[in-house]
């Protein structure tokens, strides 16, 4: 069995901040694993996206169907990951629930004020304006989690918070239930 840390958040909250300081103040190796991290390592083909030439809304559905069974690859092998991830689709949190099953995953919920999200997504430049906003008003809504974190709180505060949750037991999140979750 893994462990899955599962950082969810809206996009520019701190999810990958938070990852790599946890991934160096954790005792044992852990995997961070992010569509970012695929995406800056040249995966997919975003000029040709960009320009149009490759459709992306067909493209989509088949690459995160893919991320989504590496996830349950890795883990069955025996690798803790720190995952950082945005459930915007429906289906999504189902198909990670069963890919996940048996392993042990801290569902971990990452807030940030929406003015600060909306000023770190214009700083990044690179998502789509308003992306940040979106995701504040949806991603959370209906979710039980095991953690709940605040970004402002700082990066060292919340990676104690983290560490310590990692040792506590039970899990009250859906994957932890092994139940049905929201559409």
């Amino acid at each position: 069995m893994a462990r899955v840390i599962f950082l969810h958040g809206a996009s520019s909250a701190g999810k990958s901040t938070l990852a790599r300081a946890l991934q160096q103040a954790l005792p044992d190796p852990w995997w961070h694993v992010s569509i970012d991290k695929l995406r800056d390592a040249g995966v997919l083909p975003l000029a040709r996206f960009a320009t149009g030439e490759f459709d992306w809304t067909a493209a989509r559905a088949p690459f995160f169907d893919g991320f989504h069974a590496s996830l349950g690859a890795y883990a069955a092998a025996g690798n803790d990951l720190i995952l950082e991830h945005i459930l915007d689709t429906p289906g999504w949190l189902a198909d990670l629930t069963r890919i996940l099953a048996g392993h042990d995953v801290l569902f971990v919920a990452l807030h940030c004020p929406l003015e600060v999200l909306e000023a770190r997504e214009a700083a990044r430049g690179d998502r789509p304006v308003g992306s940040a906003a979106q995701d504040f008003r949806t991603i959370h809504t209906g979710l039980t989690y095991d953690l709940e974190l605040q970004s402002l709180d700082g990066v060292d505060v919340n990676v104690t918070r983290v560490i310590a949750a990692l040792a506590e037991a039970p899990r009250r999140s859906v994957f932890a239930r092994g139940g049905a979750p929201r559409p």
